[in-house]
């Protein structure tokens, strides 16, 4: 049987490769909540807490400069689900190529299925943060958006 797809999600901005990727290794300056830990070598570990709603722990396994960012999220407690720790053991993956009209990013969360409980609720917040916060980051260098649920 073949399995759904992960949740994936393009756009496309002016900006250069290069500032593409430096602003998506400043997850502070994009994300909500508290960021602890750094996201800008390989290897580097850090955590995302939402009170009341998310925590999860991210690695970075790879970094190719102005093409891909690669994070294994190592720890996670969601909440809602039955399986709080849905997103542990899954991939979230940045891939920034040149593009007829700039630059193209296409986020995937490998693992974020729509079999998987949270899948709605956590598209839409990856909907927010990726082509809310992280395109306003890259396109207006002032960044993160207030969350909808805030």
């Amino acid at each position: 049987m073949k399995e759904s797809p992960s949740f994936t999600t393009t756009f496309t901005v002016e900006q250069t490769p290069a500032d593409v990727f430096d602003a998506i290794c400043n997850v502070r300056q994009w994300w909500t909540g508290e960021v602890e830990g750094e996201s800008h070598e390989a290897g580097d570990e850090f955590s995302y807490r939402y009170s009341g709603f998310h925590y999860s722990k991210q690695k970075v396994v790879e970094l190719v400069p102005g093409e891909k960012i690669v994070w294994h999220v190592v720890d996670s407690h969601l909440e809602g689900p039955a399986d709080p720790s849905e997103w542990t053991g899954t991939d979230i993956v940045f891939e920034i190529s040149v593009a007829k009209d700039g630059t193209e990013v296409r986020f995937s969360h490998l693992g974020l299925v729509p079999g998987v409980e949270c899948f709605k609720d956590c598209s839409s917040g990856w909907g927010f943060f990726v082509n809310g916060s992280l395109k306003q980051l890259i396109t207006t260098g002032e960044g993160p958006m207030s969350p909808p649920w805030a």
